[in-house]
């Protein structure tokens, strides 16, 4: 009997949920009965669900996948089986990985794209450590979009309506409903760790260990549907969205990044006098350099350039500093063994695998080519110029036109990826907003 065989019949699993990240993060796959799995069932998936936008169509060029739209066979990646712990009957949830039915792996995949720029890393032997922070919201159930999202009633029968940064009363309001999700991460083995109420109404952080970066990527994607799947049991919503509300600030996926040695287990970002090394300024240069190329995959979204504005807590340029949170990159202050550098660019709308692809890719282009960054920023970066885009479209045009981070994420994603968010914002565009009618309706 197979490990999973024994698992399995440990755990009486009767269905199995055969799960694929795609573009924008979204669980996509198959659920199959466990028998089936088990004599050699081999679940397929058309090469299709890579292109597909956020609205469900597809953008008009398909040159990057074949044409006949060909199957790809999905292979269980067996680290991450997990039960799925909301379910009446037991049931497995299993990520996979995306091959072509020759054995060629599927270069659109994300799980792929952060699997190539880990093996650059493994090369040199290193082995870079991830830690992401997640911020979400919780709202009140919302069945018409024209309708602005408003905080949930909490315990005491009332709506958050000010600013409650770190209080533990505005978390308390929400008890059952973190219990709950406590319970369901540890049933999945997600190592979370701190909980924060952070500055907008209803709008929390949670913290996950520090770890390996496809771990880490698997968890956060986890995480997401578990969390919305428990909000939607307590009566409301959980949104990942970068700026759901107007008058809220935007919510990020901080992503603390320290680079190890694989042999040692020395962190190779602290000199011997427990300063940054020359490898850690020159990863730091990295990101500024390279992250206004690599946007889209920060900020995937038309929304997520509404969070990028000065002043609520959110960066608009590529400065460095240490312990400055209006930094895009901050150094907070740690131990020689702990000292790392904080992307705080990402949203949390973010697909986390291609997050962190990126930000390792611009960190290791920085150490390959030797880059020095600016000065470290003393005052407030936001009295500085913006260096980051601030609309997806120009992202998209830098991203298109960055040969270094093709050659390390892969042309033929770039392409199908940049494909993708041009036809998501060009339905965006066709749309009349609310405010468009109220402004100029009767005014122009």
């Amino acid at each position: 009997m197979t490990d999973i065989e024994q698992w399995f019949k440990e755990h009486e699993i009767t269905e199995v949920e055969c799960l694929v990240p795609d573009l924008t993060g979204i669980p996509r796959g198959k659920i199959m009965p466990s028998r089936k799995y088990l004599q050699g069932g081999k679940p397929r998936l058309p090469e299709s669900i890579f292109i597909q936008t956020v609205t469900g169509d597809y953008p008009e060029d398909g040159t990057y996948i074949d044409p006949a739209e060909v199957d790809m066979q999905l292979v269980a990646d067996l680290d991450s089986l997990r039960l799925v712990p909301w379910v009446d009957e037991p049931t497995a949830q299993i990520i996979h990985d995306c091959l072509y039915l020759n054995g060629e792996p599927v270069p659109i995949a994300p799980r792929y794209v952060l699997r190539q720029v880990l093996e650059l890393y493994e090369a040199r032997g290193w082995r870079p450590v991830v830690a992401p922070e997640v911020e979400f919201y919780l709202v009140q159930t919302n069945k018409d979009p024209d309708y602005p999202l408003e905080p949930p009633i909490g315990r005491s029968g009332r709506q958050e309506s000010g600013r409650r940064s770190y209080s533990i009363d505005a978390v308390n309001e929400f008890d059952p409903l973190f219990e709950d999700m406590y319970d369901y991460c540890e049933v999945q083995g997600l190592d979370i760790d701190t909980l924060v109420h952070e500055e907008g109404a209803a709008q929390v952080e949670i913290n996950f260990l520090h770890g390996e970066p496809m771990r880490l990527a698997d968890e956060v994607f986890l995480f997401k549907r578990t969390l919305r799947e428990v909000a939607l049991r307590h009566g409301i919503y959980a949104t990942f969205m970068a700026k759901p509300m107007t008058s809220e600030p935007g919510s990020s996926m901080h992503i603390h990044q320290s680079l190890a040695d694989r042999q040692s287990g020395k962190n190779l970002f602290a000199g011997e006098d427990g300063h940054p090394s020359k490898l850690l300024l020159a990863y730091i240069a990295g990101l500024q350099r390279y992250i206004p190329a690599a946007m889209p995959l920060f900020a995937p979204n038309v929304n997520s350039y509404r969070r990028l504005m000065p002043h609520i807590c959110a960066p608009i340029s590529t400065e460095w500093g240490y312990d400055n949170r209006t930094v895009g990159l901050r150094v907070p202050v740690a131990d020689p063994e702990a000292l790392r550098v904080e992307n705080r660019v990402a949203g949390a709308d973010v697909n986390p695998y291609l997050a962190m692809a990126a930000s390792l890719a611009c960190g290791y282009l920085g150490m390959m080519q030797q880059l020095e960054p600016t000065p470290p920023l003393t005052g407030s970066a936001y009295d500085r110029d913006p260096s980051l885009p601030s609309d997806l479209s120009p992202a998209l045009d830098e991203l298109e036109q960055s040969k270094a981070l093709a050659d390390i994420l892969g042309e033929r994603f770039v392409r199908a990826y940049c494909a993708v968010k041009r036809a998501e914002y060009e339905a965006y565009f066709r749309v009349i907003s609310s405010w468009e009618r109220e402004h100029l309706l009767l005014s122009v």
